[in-house]
């Protein structure tokens, strides 16, 4: 199966990856190959846990667009 993954840098120097289509799915790696290596044995874990429960195995969300959306803090801190 192929999923879709965000890559998000932290901060700290490493590289978050999440999966869209499975809610809670995240991990992380200090290089790119790590992270992506990391998220696949995530996702295994993921869709055996889901199976071992009798649960269905989602498909993937494909991401339509990647974009930014800015907020003024004067909207968050009342």
């Amino acid at each position: 199966m192929t999923y879709h993954v965000l890559l998000i840098n932290g901060e700290d120097g490493w590289i978050t990856v999440e999966v869209p289509a499975l809610p809670g799915c995240v991990s992380q790696g200090r290089t790119r190959e790590e992270a992506l290596s990391n998220i696949r044995e995530a996702i295994v874990a993921y869709l055996e846990s889901l199976h071992a429960r009798g649960k269905p195995i989602p498909e993937d969300v494909p991401i339509l667009e990647v974009t930014t959306v800015t907020v003024e803090l004067a909207e968050v801190v009342q």
